[in-house]
């Protein structure tokens, strides 16, 4: 449906719009896309870092933080192990310039299965950006939604005032154990588990409405509101702006500069999709998983088995390329 331009001045954009019902935050570590779209928060990961360090405009962060890796000496693997997570929180605090709230820094994948190693890296990145002068409030940590890493948030949070963002999250029993950890966040992926029924079923194409990554966030969004849980549903991870219209009045939705662009240029009327109301309304029941259940729930769903599996690899894959970079 095209507005004529009288009317299309008259009327917001479809991002204009969403910021009316959610948050919205940007997915990425691009400097300048976040000056232009003016999200409230913005979510990194060794993907986006990775991208960015790549680029010549950042290459002085990339130099300070190989000094500071020099600097603390040790064995060449803990140089590079602190110049990346130095890497991090210079692009984070960089970031924090330019938004009023909070950014998420990512705990290294190839932590996902040690609990302990990821409590320590967390506590290790919230110092870094003490000494740079931002306080733990501004920060969420980016922790994989393994059995390990939901159980490091929840010691984070309770022990340390911590707040994590729980990621690579497709399966509802990794909601569920978030819920009860009572984590700041949850990041469930869009796009990624849309990807997966694309390529293992016959259908290809999806109305946003029976988007599968769609009807996944809307069940964990109505799951969380009927029960009154306080993390944060935040959807991730899309193909394509249907995807986010169907999300109106999610929590948080973090979007992609591509997305966001393709979103301030559609002038459409936007409805909320979701509501604390009729989340109240549905026909959801509670349930309890302590780790034997969790791990049966999560592996009788083949799709998000693979797909977290997948996720880890690949920004452990990320993680090693930017330590090459470095090196």
């Amino acid at each position: 449906m095209s507005v004529s331009p009288v009317k299309r001045q008259k009327m917001e954009s479809v991002l204009d719009q969403l910021k009316h019902h959610t948050t919205v935050v940007a997915d990425t570590g691009d400097f300048n896309a976040i000056d232009e779209y003016k999200p409230l928060d913005a979510t990194t990961n060794p993907s986006l870092i990775l991208a960015a360090a790549q680029m010549p405009a950042y290459q002085e962060l990339v130099d300070d933080a190989v000094a500071y890796g020099k600097k603390l000496g040790g064995s060449e693997e803990e140089q590079i192990k602190n110049a990346c997570d130095k890497l991090f929180v210079l692009f984070g605090a960089e970031i924090l310039k330019r938004i009023p709230g909070r950014v998420s820094t990512e705990v290294d994948a190839r932590l996902s299965f040690d609990k302990e190693g990821m409590i320590q890296r967390a506590r290790r990145l919230i110092d870094l950006y003490k000494e740079a002068g931002i306080g733990k409030d501004r920060i969420l940590i980016k922790l994989s939604s393994t059995w390990e890493g939901i159980q490091a948030g929840k010691v984070l949070e309770a022990e340390y005032g911590i707040h994590c963002n729980m990621t690579l999250l497709f399966s509802f029993a990794q909601a569920v154990a978030c819920a009860e950890a009572g984590v700041t966040l949850i990041s469930p992926f869009v796009g990624r588990i849309l990807d997966w029924y694309v390529a293992n079923g016959d259908k290809k194409t999806y109305e946003p409405s029976e988007d599968p990554g769609v009807k996944s966030v809307t069940k964990i969004y109505n799951y969380y509101k009927k029960f009154g849980y306080k993390t944060i549903v935040m959807g991730a991870s899309f193909r394509n702006t249907g995807e986010i219209r169907a999300l109106t009045g999610c929590d948080y939705l973090t979007i992609s500069p591509k997305l966001l662009a393709e979103l301030s240029k559609e002038y459409v009327k936007l409805t909320p999709r979701l509501s604390v109301k009729e989340a109240q309304a549905c026909d959801l029941e509670k349930i309890h998983l302590d780790e034997k259940a969790f791990r049966w729930h999560h592996n009788e769903d083949q799709m998000a088995v693979e797909k977290l599996s997948d996720g880890i690899r690949k920004f452990a894959a990320d993680a090693i390329k930017l330590e090459r970079m470095l090196k």
